[in-house]
């Protein structure tokens, strides 16, 4: 019988550190699921890509640190650039190519392309995530040209950011369990010291879910969830809107010196 619940156990969802990236692995079927694990990202995503104007110039390239499975490349649809993924997981590289992304798998820590290739540079809900963040902010004003330009959203270090992205938030469909590490959020202030030590003045303002939406498309989730083999729910999805504070979640902004 021991033997049996064994088998059984071994056969279960493999229990990951927080932050592992076999994480992404063990997910690979959620990157383009409207309402799975990764919802949200492609929430950010279309908020991210609103920041980035039409390219200026012919051949414009937009480099995508932590592109995950390409979930921006739909919204940069019709803007000019060519678009470049890094990421680390390779599963998600196999998506992100299938939706016109040229990917490279690397550290964003140290990224194969040239000094100042980059028009722009999206760092999407990826410095959370990496443990020596200053090193792909540095990665990241690297790649820029002058006067190329920087859009990012991360997690902020503070306690109202851990008890929301984690405590709270870890357990409502919109974020997988354990995915983030709370020691990893990125600090609101040290994060545009870094940017300005490379070169880039970076702006910040608060985002967050618009909560209307966000409390329909829970429901809509939850009704989806209560019927087995049912369709997945439609419906416009959450937007996400700009808030005075940058306690939990921001994006930033910002242009290299010349």
């Amino acid at each position: 019988m021991r033997d049996v619940a064994a088998a059984a156990a071994s056969t279960g969802p493999r229990v990951l550190p927080r932050n592992d990236p076999r994480q992404y692995d063990d997910l690979a079927g959620e990157w383009w699921r409207p309402d799975g694990a990764f919802a949200m990202l492609h929430w950010l995503a279309e908020a991210r890509a609103a920041l980035v104007p039409p390219a200026s110039r012919p051949d414009a390239l937009l480099v995508d640190l932590g592109c995950g499975a390409g979930l921006l490349a739909p919204h940069l649809a019709g803007k000019g650039y060519r678009h470049v993924g890094v990421d680390l997981t390779r599963s998600a590289l196999v998506q992100a190519a299938g939706h016109g992304v040229r990917v490279i798998q690397a550290d964003v820590t140290a990224v194969p392309l040239a000094d100042g290739c980059a028009d722009v540079v999206s760092a999407g809900e990826l410095l959370e995530h990496v443990p020596a963040w200053p090193r792909a902010v540095a990665e990241a004003c690297r790649l820029l040209r002058p006067g190329g330009l920087l859009v990012l959203d991360t997690l902020n270090d503070t306690a109202l950011a851990r008890l929301v992205a984690v405590r709270i938030a870890e357990r409502l469909p919109t974020v997988p369990r354990g995915i983030h590490d709370p020691r990893l959020f990125v600090d609101a202030r040290a994060l545009v010291a870094e940017c300005a030590r490379h070169g880039v003045e970076l702006r910040l303002r608060g985002i967050r879910p618009q909560v209307g939406g966000l409390v329909t498309w829970l429901l809509r989730r939850a009704r989806a969830a209560r019927t087995p083999g049912a369709a997945s729910p439609t419906g416009r999805a959450p937007r996400i809107v700009p808030t005075r504070s940058t306690a939990v979640l921001y994006q930033g902004r910002g242009v290299r010196n010349g």
